[in-house]
């Protein structure tokens, strides 16, 4: 046991005469480590990309929010009185009524 684990420290298990199967799974765990380790780089750069695309969807939302209080105030009726009477129109003082054609 002893001597087994003397070998592999030394690294004779990479000179032997099986050795070719061993450098192969070496290569082969190196290559999963750096599939690893770009499948997660690239899962990073989405998780930051999804912060970012939040983050503007806040403030876009916000600005709707604005806006539409912003419509709201100068469609009331005092405000569009208001405008109105600078142009020196005014408000009515009879109610609208309906016109109803009949058709034959």
């Amino acid at each position: 046991m002893a001597n087994n684990i003397a070998n592999i420290l030394k690294g004779r298990f990479l000179v032997n005469d099986g050795a070719f199967t061993n450098w192969a799974f070496i290569v082969f765990c190196a290559l999963l480590a750096i599939i690893m380790i770009a499948s997660s780089h690239s899962a990073e750069r989405k998780v930051y990309r999804v912060a970012e695309l939040n983050q503007e969807l806040r403030e876009l939302r916000s600005e709707f929010v604005d806006t539409r209080k912003n419509l709201m105030q100068q469609k009331m009726e005092s405000n569009v009185a208001r405008k109105m009477k600078q142009r020196s129109i005014g408000l009515s003082d009879k109610p609208p009524y309906k016109i109803i054609v009949k058709s034959n």
